[in-house]
């Protein structure tokens, strides 16, 4: 067995095998064996199946099998032996010509394989990089007020329909009556919304459903039908409101404050507020970090200057997922994937560099914040300590999302080994003026 190297480029190798008859002739002899050993044919004893007749229904499956066996071995030692350090797999030469797959013939493979770019980059403190600190204003803190009360306030009795109530009414249509229907003002299509505004309960007027209620499963919903039936049916509807119910803030006040940050730990207004800002601080902190991090990895990855084989990743990505996804999908995603790879070889290079080890502990860590995210989406603070962990041992069991918090950790303790080692410019600026940073 022979292996022929040609590089094409600085990333793209080309290998040759050329494998004899006599490299593989034992390998295939010692599979036929097997099968005939194992194999179960009907008329014979196990293990005394002629060798012909093992030789016609396996010789071919034996045959691929032990040159596949080689190629395997010939490719993995060749890399091991090079000391290469490939992405992906070696694939097979877009231009290999079809196998003739007879035993005694000698075989020619070509392979494609790429090669990862050498990275190396020095970092001191001429590298800059911005950190974004969000000022915390009265308006912020009123807007965050305002957003917390509303949050946990109550649907109360209303008497004229406003932009952000909800009606209760029912539909007419001849004979059909739909009774009972919640009806949002905020859904109704903007053009027929101000006919909906300042009704009152008793108010009737004609209604096109379908001008009003644009959102097809919500318009089936309301007149409780299928979505099926919606094109068959006349829109026409005469609409009465039985109900106004109007949204009411939370009212400042113990129960208030105990439901949004837990009993006993606010008193009063102005703690209220403290925690308002306090929170404000946190979440733009937040912000600032994800931002800081964001920009970190775009500096280095453009100071590392990384080069990729795309062509070759296309088609590993390819083969490698089994076709599920086409070409043209691949295409579409590819800028992503090239700035998450690159990302990846940067990373994996500043760890080193840097020494990043990421503990146990960094892991726990990472998924019990996940944890605590998760059943806050769902309203539910304050959970506790042995709750929470045995809930991020679960996310770190999970293949996904331990990988998830596994990357996550790794980013964060890389940006924080950068931090240290660049010179980290702190701007102020206005929560409007970060949102409009690209």
């Amino acid at each position: 067995m022979k292996i022929e190297q040609n590089r094409i480029d600085d990333l793209d190798l080309e290998l040759t095998l050329s494998i004899d008859s006599g490299d593989y002739a034992e390998k295939r002899k010692k599979k036929l064996n097997e099968h005939r050993r194992t194999a179960e044919i009907k008329g014979f004893r196990k293990g005394m199946v002629p060798m012909g007749l093992v030789e016609k229904i396996y010789g071919q499956s034996a045959l691929v099998d032990s040159v596949n066996d080689i190629i395997a071995d010939s490719l993995n030692n060749f890399i091991k032996e090079n000391d290469l350090k490939v992405i992906g797999e070696p694939l097979p030469a877009e231009d290999q010509p079809a196998t003739d797959w007879k035993a005694g013939n000698d075989f020619t493979f070509k392979f494609d394989v790429a090669l990862a770019p050498k990275i190396d980059f020095e970092l001191s403190k001429d590298d800059q990089i911005e950190y974004y600190n969000i000022n915390v204003t009265k308006e912020a803190k009123a807007e965050m007020k305002e957003n917390l009360l509303r949050q946990y306030g109550s649907l109360e009795e209303g008497k004229e329909a406003k932009a952000e109530d909800f009606i209760i009414v029912d539909f007419e249509q001849g004979e059909t009556k739909v009774e009972g229907t919640y009806v949002a003002l905020r859904n109704v299509d903007e053009k027929v919304r101000p006919s909906f505004i300042g009704l009152k309960a008793g108010d009737s007027i004609d209604v096109d459903v379908n001008e009003a209620f644009t959102n097809e499963a919500d318009r089936a919903s309301m007149l409780k039908v299928n979505k099926e039936d919606l094109a068959s049916m006349d829109p026409k509807y005469r609409m009465t409101v039985k109900n106004v119910k109007t949204f009411v803030s939370a009212p400042l006040g113990q129960e208030t404050y105990d439901k949004i940050f837990g009993e006993g730990n606010v008193k009063s207004e102005e703690e209220f507020d403290a925690k308002i800002e306090e929170r404000l601080v946190a979440e733009y902190a937040q912000e600032s970090e994800f931002r800081f991090a964001r920009d970190a990895r775009e500096y280095l990855v453009g100071k590392a200057s990384v080069s990729l084989p795309e062509k070759f990743l296309k088609r590993w990505i390819y083969v490698a997922n089994d076709g599920k996804f086409t070409m043209e999908e691949i295409e579409k995603e590819f800028d992503q994937f090239l700035a998450d790879y690159r990302w990846q070889m940067v990373r994996g290079y500043l760890m080193e560099k840097y020494s990043v080890k990421i503990e146990e502990a960094d892991l726990m860590a990472s998924a019990k914040s996940l944890a605590a995210y998760q059943f806050a989406m769902y309203g539910i603070n304050n959970v506790p300590d042995d709750q929470l962990e045995n809930y991020a041992r679960n996310i770190l069991s999970q293949e996904k999302d331990g990988r998830r918090v596994l990357e996550q950790v790794e980013d964060r303790k890389t940006i924080d080994a950068v931090r240290n080692a660049v010179t980290v410019k702190t701007k102020k600026i206005s929560v409007e003026k970060f949102r409009e940073l690209k």
